[in-house]
């Protein structure tokens, strides 16, 4: 409950609602939407294979609970063949019983439990790596031109379609920042013939979910549904991609939403250094010299317009900047037809869709510090930067490699160092923001206060020594190649799992079953790989560094270092 609320008050209105329901009982469209919510649910699950609700748990607890392994298909046929008689029944039954409510402030008292497991005999072994098998790709145009990609999956019924738009958060360069992620945000707040909440309605009646989103280069429209009611499903895709309204009431309503947030980014470390570090690193003309965050700033999105966002979507959402991908259960020859009848006729308008300016940028020829300072900070968060390779490059995978071994994972040597064998911070990592151009690498560490030129000397240290006297070793190289490898059948289980994959290969130039050869490539690295990856991407002496911390105790410190100009911001408390 929100803090104030009463607790009298709330617990009345639940009995008033179920009393009204034991008295009525749900209505028709109710009970469909209940129905195919629940079957839609089910059959979800069913395509992990362990985990809440996967194969496994399913008919382990149909054994456990019906003496039949196979007892889900019994329960789906009882959900859908529920009546609303039935309903009604059952809730005067059980609902109507008296019933013990419980009212739980936190926190209570815990305590550790009682030891007793032998650990003695380490980890199972494993002594294979198991072959990814990747679904395989077909391709078609749509009569407008679109192409649509396809991997069938047939585990279960269920259909999971992306259209995908090079735009994304770079597209805002020129424009109102946070102009790409809150048109996308728009997109379902209502159509020329739909109000949001007919969608959200007609969406639950066909157990389909619709999401909407952008990351740096692209902006997708995605849809999951049941293969039995796909071309409904498809038909709400189309209008939302085609037809947005941009309704004033809800732009005004989702507007004070992302000024909430930014005002939240603003005031938490990592977001802060995650919205000024990137117009450093790129410049001010670059498409991606833009906050990460893809939110805008509080000017840009106060100024925003509904014209503006019309104006965006006729630039940048339209067919002849469209790809559609289609993972699960459904052919080119069942899908292609749907799709036709719901994006063909999409022609564009106006001149051609804008390009973006993503391009090279030198590294910087000395260091900088930016201390920002919140005075009274328990800790300071140590993010530091600058460009890397971007995301598509051929050695792709030497790099993040190495990034593995350097601070990639909880055993890799940042975190080892700092962590473990220190003990002054929670986590320290590296990593490498995806990017179809130059993507940025970031050294993390939240660190004690008292630590933190300590830390950032410490980081420095181990960036230098996987480039110089202490190179990636050959069991460094084994643990992460065989982490990496094996993994990665978990990683598509799922039919959103390899339309993920999909979208970053088109994202990125790669060939669309680029995962065929994930586990050839790891397991075709060598040492020298990683030597020369490191020596591509990590230059030291060349990182911007942003310190949010207690400036009073942190400044002399850092200054001492002498790691590049130090300038100091202001911050909050």
């Amino acid at each position: 409950m929100k803090d104030g609320e009463s607790v009298a008050e709330v617990s009345s209105r639940i009995d008033q609602v179920v009393a009204d329901f034991l008295a009525k009982g749900p209505t028709k469209a109710e009970l469909e939407r209940a129905q195919i919510g629940l079957i839609g649910e089910d059959v979800r699950a069913l395509e992990k294979v362990g985990g809440f609700g996967g194969k496994a748990v399913t008919l382990a607890e149909g054994a456990l609970y019906a003496g039949d392994p196979g007892f889900y298909k019994t329960r789906l046929q009882r959900i859908a063949g529920a009546s609303i008689n039935d309903v009604k029944t059952q809730s005067a039954q059980w609902l109507s019983r008296h019933h013990y409510q419980l009212e739980v402030t936190p926190f209570g008292e815990f305590t550790a439990a009682a030891g007793g497991i032998d650990r003695t005999g380490g980890l199972p072994g494993v002594d294979e790596s198991p072959e990814l098998d990747f679904p395989a790709i077909e391709t078609a145009t749509l009569s407008n031109g679109i192409e649509v990609v396809l991997a069938n999956r047939a585990t279960v019924p269920i259909v999971n379609i992306s259209v995908m738009f090079d735009a994304g958060f770079a597209a805002d360069r020129g424009l109102k920042l946070g102009s790409a992620s809150l048109t996308l945000e728009m997109l379902d707040e209502g159509t020329k013939k739909r109000s949001a909440l007919k969608i959200a309605e007609e969406l639950e009646s066909l157990g389909a979910q619709l999401n909407t989103g952008s990351n740096l280069d692209v902006s997708t429209v995605a849809l999951n549904a049941l293969k039995t009611e796909l071309a409904g499903s498809v038909d709400i895709l189309a209008d939302v991609v085609r037809n947005p309204a941009f309704s004033a009431t809800e732009l005004e309503r989702l507007r004070q939403q992302r000024l909430a947030r930014i005002r939240q980014e603003e005031s938490q470390p990592v977001s802060i250094a995650l919205r000024q570090l990137p117009p450093i690193l790129y410049g001010d003309d670059h498409a991606y010299g833009i906050p990460f965050t893809g939110s805008g700033t509080l000017q840009s999105v106060a100024s925003i317009s509904r014209d503006d966002l019309i104006a965006y979507h006729q630039s940048w959402l339209r067919p002849d900047n469209a790809r559609i991908f289609v993972v699960g259960d459904s052919t080119m020859a069942d899908i292609k037809p749907i799709l036709e009848k719901a994006f063909g006729d999409w022609k564009a308008t106006g001149a051609k869709a804008p390009e973006k300016a993503i391009d090279q940028v030198d590294l910087p020829k000395t260091g900088k510090i930016i201390i920002v300072d919140r005075p009274g900070s328990p800790q300071s968060l140590i993010l530091a930067g600058h460009l890397a390779p971007a995301t598509g490059a051929e050695n792709n995978i030497a790099i993040t490699t190495m990034n593995d071994i350097l601070g990639g994972q909880f055993t890799a040597r940042v975190n080892m160092n700092l962590r473990e064998e220190k003990g002054w911070a929670y986590g320290a990592y590296t990593f490498m923001q995806d990017a179809r151009g130059q993507r940025p690498f970031f050294v993390y560490a939240p660190v004690q206060t008292d630590k933190t030129a300590l830390s950032m000397a410490e980081l420095v240290v181990e960036l230098k020594a996987i480039t110089g006297d202490k190179p990636a070793t050959e069991d460094e190289l084994v643990m992460a190649v065989r982490n990496n490898v094996r993994s990665l059948p978990g990683q598509f289980e799922t039919a959103r799992d390899v339309l993920g994959a999909m979208l970053a290969n088109a994202r990125f130039g790669r060939a669309l079953d680029y995962e065929e050869s994930l586990k050839q490539r790891y397991e075709q690295l060598d040492l020298a790989a990683i030597e020369q990856a490191a020596n591509q991407v990590l230059h030291p002496d060349q990182l911007v560094w942003m310190v949010i911390g207690d400036r009073a105790k942190i400044e002399d410190e850092i200054r001492a270092l002498d790691l590049g100009e130090v300038i100091v911001q202001g911050g909050q408390n």
